[in-house]
């Protein structure tokens, strides 16, 4: 099994990103928010995004860790991950930032997004 970060994993044209932002599905973590939109059927593979502003973090040491953390744990768990679109941002500034807090948010909001939506009562 591949576990490289290669560019067809990787969301990189502007499109790309308003497409997924337009698609308007989101989950809210502690930390971060992900925005995602299934893909055709034609594709197997889920992508990833980034976006991770100066104004939630003015350094960019700080912008590049979160990425580079993100990144990690999206290429570990790529597999086991339906084939959609995904973004990833910052949901609130964080104050101090904790490599473990951030990659468990965004298990965590894999794992929500995979668990099956309870059907509304009308």
């Amino acid at each position: 099994m591949e576990q490289s970060f290669a560019r067809r994993y990787r969301l990189t044209k502007t499109d790309e990103f308003s497409s997924v932002f337009g698609f308007r599905k989101a989950i809210r973590g502690k930390l971060l928010m992900l925005h995602y939109q299934p893909r055709s059927a034609e594709f197997t593979e889920a992508r990833l995004g980034l976006v991770v502003g100066k104004k939630q973090l003015k350094r960019s040491v700080d912008r590049n860790r979160v990425k580079r953390i993100i990144r990690e744990q999206f290429r570990c768990l790529r597999s086991s991950l339906p084939a959609c679109d995904f973004v990833v941002r910052l949901a609130i500034k964080p104050g101090k930032l904790d490599n473990k807090l951030l990659a468990n948010d965004f298990v965590a909001l894999l794992e929500k997004l995979r668990r099956p939506k309870p059907k509304r009562e009308n």
